[in-house]
């Protein structure tokens, strides 16, 4: 397997690969990376589909891109994926999965010309005082020593940020600014969260640096995750002829270990209780998914609390079970192993007329029910004691929503601090309760808020106890390679295998980007894997994002008018020079 770049691999077409007949697939979980690497083995490997078997411990595919409709609760989405333009590999799976909206295209496409027609932004980013716009025109407000915090995390080597916590390499003053605001509210970073997590993410997305204030480096699907990408992808899969067992848990997989040889040897599963095994030889491929962010999430209703389930959770178990066959297969507990520093809880509200919506419209600038973006992404509450955010999609966002209500996903990223308005934390209160204290900071009426919150709105509170386990302080070999060295059949894939990428988690793009390792690798595909996108090495994407950080404030040369012209004219005798001078950092004199 090998990474590259341009048109060359990305338009061409791999020959089939020896002997791929004679293999068989199966995958543990139905996420997006085992429905990613099927559709790999299908498309590039020219494996026959009814050669390919994913188990499920649900009844569904989709993982954590869900999307339903609960009979008796309401609308559900425990979460949303912000996608950009540079996911190289989430790309090349969906230009060649059909749309099952518009005929003769594909669902990137779809996706390609709605969000060309419809960009999206936000034109209220932060509120504070309930409703009130913040006043961080979207601006940064990094100081030089803040500024400083982050160049030193860009510049320093992966292994100096290993095993630390964001708050031990950044000062107060980084703490404090709106970058960190927008920054954790948008992907869910603690100040406990892993520091080489944070470095990974700034290299990752410094292209996108000038429009993290605004939101408007992000693109969205038409409809929620799991009907604008799952169900495309399942229906593809289906027509190919691949074998979904659902209700069935994969518990343990036997390997037999001989010096530097791996090899899977043994799939163990129970079906609604009853156990089963598979015996699996050379040419039987396994990709395992392990780890969890939604694994045991718990919903409530609009008149009862979501319970932390702390129980056993069996895609963890089962990582744990295979971890301690070998170093080389991860330490799952460094990521589950403190469920108080990974859960939060958010919350799908659905209004039900349109005296909600009117506060939505007076703050997002936009009218909900326009069919086109609402908030361009999350709007925080900055004063807010649970740190709550919230965001309308285009609506509608299913598409069996009436026409005369708005979905909304509210989210609290500390979850045992009591609220402003209910006096108490997210995780105790109802649906109803949640729906209080969001319509508080939406600056409605006091008293008109329980009225609204009981009669105008359905909400369905979800606790994730593992939703940010990934970001937990680490170090290389916490999480296992895709494939590691020596094995002959089976992957790891997912967010807690490591890519030997410069991706970083949290993505649907690290999702695709595992499987798609995973499947050249072991059937040796004649083509590259798209590399990360190479913007942190881009002088001007640097020079970009370096202007941005500071706000656009340029810095003056020093010494008299005369001596400043004349070195502002030696900036222009080069190439890096001008670059300097285009992208504003040094001011004209």
């Amino acid at each position: 397997m090998h990474y590259s770049a341009g048109n060359y691999e990305a338009f061409a077409r791999p020959r089939k690969p020896d002997g791929v007949e004679d293999k068989t697939a199966w995958f543990v979980g139905a996420g997006l990376a085992s429905l990613s690497g099927a559709a790999f083995l299908i498309r590039d490997a020219q494996m026959s589909g009814d050669k390919i078997t994913i188990f499920e411990e649900l009844d569904l595919p989709g993982g954590a891109l869900d999307g339903i409709k609960e009979p008796k609760k309401g609308f559900v989405i425990r979460g949303g994926r912000e996608m950009e333009t540079h996911f190289e590999c989430l790309w090349d799976l969906f230009r060649s999965i059909p749309s099952i909206e518009q005929d003769d295209a594909s669902v990137l496409d779809e996706y390609f010309w709605l969000n060309n027609d419809d960009p999206n932004f936000s034109l209220r980013r932060v509120t504070m005082e309930q409703g009130v716009d913040a006043g961080t025109d979207f601006k940064f407000k990094l100081t030089d020593k803040a500024q400083k915090d982050i160049v030193r995390i860009f510049l320093a080597t992966r292994e100096e940020m290993e095993n630390k916590r964001i708050e031990d390499v950044v000062s107060e003053e980084f703490l404090n600014s709106n970058f960190w605001l927008y920054w954790r509210t948008m992907f869910a970073f603690e100040n406990w969260h892993s520091a080489l997590e944070f470095k990974l993410y700034l290299h990752r997305f410094i292209h996108h640096i000038k429009g993290l204030p605004d939101l408007s480096t992000l693109k969205f699907t038409k409809y929620n995750q799991y009907e604008s990408l799952v169900l495309p992808l399942y229906k593809w899969l289906l027509d190919h002829g691949v074998t979904f067992r659902f209700s069935t848990t994969v518990t343990d997989v036997d390997f037999t270990i001989d010096g530097t040889r791996k090899q899977a040897t043994k799939i163990h599963y129970t079906t609604k209780g009853d156990e089963g095994s598979i015996d699996l030889g050379e040419n039987d491929l396994v990709f395992m998914t392990i780890g969890s962010l939604t694994e045991n999430s718990d919903e409530g209703d609009h008149q009862t609390p979501a319970k932390l389930d702390r129980g056993p959770a069996p895609a963890w178990d089962l990582w744990r079970r295979i971890a301690a066959k070998d170093p080389a297969f991860g330490h799952p507990d460094v990521f589950a192993g403190d469920i108080d520093k990974t859960k939060w809880e958010s919350c799908t509200v659905t209004t039900l007329d349109k005296r909600i919506p009117e506060y939505i419209h007076k703050i997002c600038e936009r009218d909900p029910f326009s069919g086109k973006v609402v908030t361009g992404g999350i709007v925080t509450a900055r004063d807010s004691s649970w740190l709550m955010s919230w965001t309308v999609n285009r609506q509608p966002h299913f598409k069996q929503q009436p026409s005369d209500q708005i979905v909304v996903w509210v989210y609290a990223l500390f979850s045992d601090t009591p609220g402003d308005y209910v006096k108490k934390s997210i995780s105790e209160c109802t649906g109803e309760e949640i729906t209080r204290e969001w319509l508080y900071h939406m600056g409605v009426p006091t008293n008109q808020i329980d009225e609204l919150a009981a009669t105008a709105a359905k909400a369905v509170p979800c606790m994730m106890p593992y939703v940010t386990a990934f970001f937990m302080p680490r170090q290389h070999g916490d999480r296992p390679s895709v494939v590691p060295e020596g094995a002959v059949n089976f992957a790891f894939i997912g967010q807690f295998s490591e890519s030997q990428s410069r991706d970083c988690i949290f993505t649907t793009e690290y999702s695709v980007r595992t499987p798609m390792e995973a499947v050249y690798t072991l059937l040796d595909i004649e083509r590259g894997v798209p590399e990360v996108y190479g913007s942190t090495y881009d002088v001007r994407e640097l020079l970009n994002a370096t202007s941005r950080l500071r706000d656009g404030e340029e810095v003056k040369l020093p010494g008299p008018h005369l001596l400043r012209e004349k070195l502002y004219g030696k900036f222009q005798e080069n190439e890096v020079g001008k670059l300097i001078s285009e992208y504003k950092l040094i001011e004209k004199p």
